[in-house]
């Protein structure tokens, strides 16, 4: 097993594990739903934007590993992000997620780099990414739609 294998594996098991921001936030400005029916993945994510930054956010919900890890990576990440700057990583956490481009991952990614080996197991990309498509729904201040990844 590589060096990128190993980190992949070890933080998708310590975040899977130990999910951050599990739990609902009571005045969160925007929830979403969001359900991947081929895996049976479901979350709620919680989002608080103020002033055009991501003040507080949570999920709650269940799944695989893929998934409950990606959800609380995400929430470590965007919390006190800007609104653009929230998407902007949507953006590139779907071409790492999907080889959209084929490039080294950027290095401001950080810990969420591990999550570009679930590209080599295509029907675990919408595991990692529902979270993801959650948060630019809440976000993009689309009127709170449902997500379901298909």
């Amino acid at each position: 097993m590589d060096d990128v294998e190993e980190l992949y594996r070890q933080v998708i098991l310590d975040h899977n594990r130990n999910p951050r921001n599990f739990g609902e936030i009571g005045d969160a400005t925007r929830v979403i739903s969001a359900v991947n029916p081929l895996c049976g993945d479901k979350l709620t994510l919680y989002v608080k934007v103020s002033d055009g930054t991501v003040t507080d956010i949570s999920f709650k919900g269940s799944g695989c590993a893929i998934s409950v890890a990606s959800s609380s990576l995400m929430t470590e990440r965007v919390k006190g992000a800007t609104v653009p700057d929230a998407l902007r990583l949507f953006d590139q956490m779907h071409d790492l997620l999907t080889g959209a481009h084929d490039h080294e991952p950027a290095e401001d990614l950080d810990k969420l780099a591990a999550l570009g080996g679930v590209r080599e197991y295509p029907s675990r990309v919408k595991c990692a990414s529902l979270a993801w498509h959650a948060l630019k729904a809440a976000v993009a201040d689309d009127g709170g739609k449902a997500v379901t990844t298909e």
